[in-house]
């Protein structure tokens, strides 16, 4: 496994400062030019397009076959012109174009070839978590009492808990240490005790914390270490993209026993870690031994979540899962061959596929684009995976596309998944037509001419505002 490319975190860093190299990883919103921006879009029209943006419930719900479909020749020659455009795109360009009412491809470039794909690859991850793990499970995280005096806090994947109460709105923060910790007092104060060991074990999850990724990735926000519990994604401050801990599991345990002593119980000891089997218990599966309990959002709002924010930490937290469920290790290793192996046993042709981790953020992944078309089809086309297509952003509105498209007439029509890397850039997902048919668009430059994303994530969003403007006959 390689390392992604720390040297070049390094020297974004000294030129152009953290937020430029967020942005050139698909992490914050901005451009990275200071060239003019493009002539306006002509006005949005207001023939049978929404003149504002729709319910992104329902935007999936439609009569898909209701609509015209395009031709063929004339989506072939939009796609053939668009791959041809080395001076922004690059000589690796990879395009393929379905009806996703048939799921037929209309036109394809390059789509075989292994090509990288940056954050779009958390699809893969995403139809994996759907088709492996109930969307409809949560996430625990328990306290078990092995003796009077010592509990365990234990992992059971979730990263995002809130370091007081949980939110039931929420998904970031739905369950709470504070909550957690309530529980575990009024428990030990029925039997007297008021002072306890306290130890941590988030074994559920084994290896390395952040696989093939650089050293410097946590420090820089743009992932936290893979472990089976965390508060906010491991942040250290408020914002998305704040510095995380190297260790969040050990920060969880830390404010755990804050949380227990202003609920009136001493932590006597320093929490460290400790697998509870140490002690001759199979506790983690004995719910007599289970005294508090709180659970997370559930998996398909967990999958919605990582869509729309690209948030790499919670979608490698996904794939570690996906591996336990298979009964592989809960490892970077152990989640990729899940995924692929998932991907297999559901009929997609994975030839050619290497991934290094399940989000894309390592740069030697390799996909191709017809499998990308291939498992968003068959997302939108399969009611039990629907709901990870609904999770990706609408352009103009939210996620990773809220800033993107707001003068053009996809917005609101197109709803997809980016990705970015240093030269990498594409976005896959699915658009409705003003004839009301969708399409499904996978586009991917994995050799940008140097410059930044600005000029190619332009080219591909005129491209994609051009599908959707058409009727094509």
């Amino acid at each position: 496994m390689s390392k992604i490319v720390s040297a070049t975190v390094a020297f974004a860093l000294v030129a152009v400062g953290g937020y430029v190299w967020a942005d050139i990883n698909d992490l914050v919103p901005g451009y990275l030019t200071n060239s003019a921006p493009i002539d306006p879009a002509r006005p949005f029209p207001t023939v049978t397009a929404a003149t504002t943006t729709p319910d992104n419930s329902t935007l999936l719900t439609r009569a898909d076959g209701e609509g015209e479909v395009p031709s063929s020749a004339k989506i072939a020659e939009l796609a053939a012109d668009f791959a041809a455009d080395e001076d922004t795109l690059g000589k690796s360009v990879a395009v393929v174009i379905s009806d996703t009412f048939t799921s037929e491809q209309i036109t394809a470039v390059n789509a075989d070839r292994p090509i990288v794909i940056a954050s779009v690859q958390k699809i893969l991850t995403a139809l994996a978590a759907m088709e492996v793990l109930d969307p409809h499970a949560t996430l625990p995280t328990t306290v078990v009492q092995t003796a009077p005096d010592t509990v365990y806090l234990v992992g059971g994947g979730d990263m995002m808990l809130s370091a007081t109460h949980g939110d039931p709105d929420a998904i970031n923060g739905r369950a709470g240490l504070r909550d957690l910790a309530t529980q575990v007092a009024a428990q030990l104060k029925l039997t007297g005790q008021t002072t306890i060991n306290l130890y941590l074990d988030d074994s559920l999850f084994t290896g390395s914390t952040t696989g093939p990724w650089a050293d410097d990735i946590p420090p820089l926000g743009y992932a936290a270490p893979v472990q089976a519990i965390g508060v906010d994604v491991g942040r250290k401050e408020e914002g998305t993209y704040a510095p995380r801990y190297s260790d969040p599991a050990q920060e969880a345990v830390k404010q755990f026993a804050d949380q227990l002593e202003e609920a009136g119980i001493s932590v006597g000891n320093s929490p460290e870690r400790r697998v509870i089997e140490q002690d001759g218990y199979a506790a983690k599966i004995d719910d007599e031994r289970v005294i508090a309990r709180v659970e997370s959002a559930p998996v398909g709002e967990i999958v919605d979540y990582f869509l729309k924010t690209s948030d790499n930490t919670i979608t490698e937290v996904m794939g570690h899962l996906v591996a336990v469920e298979r009964g592989l290790p809960a490892t970077f290793d152990g989640a990729t061959t899940a995924v692929i192996a998932t991907l297999d046993g559901m009929g997609f042709d994975t030839t050619g596929v290497e991934l290094v981790d399940c989000s894309g953020l390592g740069d030697t992944s390799r996909v191709t684009a017809s499998l990308i078309d291939s498992v968003i089809n068959d997302m939108a086309n399969d009611p039990s995976y629907r709901q990870a297509v609904r999770g990706m952003a609408i352009a103009a509105y939210d996620g990773t596309l809220d800033d993107r498209y707001t003068q053009r007439n996809g917005r609101g029509l197109v709803r997809a998944k980016t990705g970015s890397l240093p030269g990498v850039t594409a976005l896959a997902g699915t658009l409705m037509t003003l004839d009301g048919r969708t399409l499904t668009f996978t586009i991917i430059a994995d050799d940008i001419p140097d410059g930044g994303q600005w000029g190619p994530r332009q080219r591909m969003d005129a491209f994609v505002e051009k599908l959707s403007e058409c009727g094509c006959s």
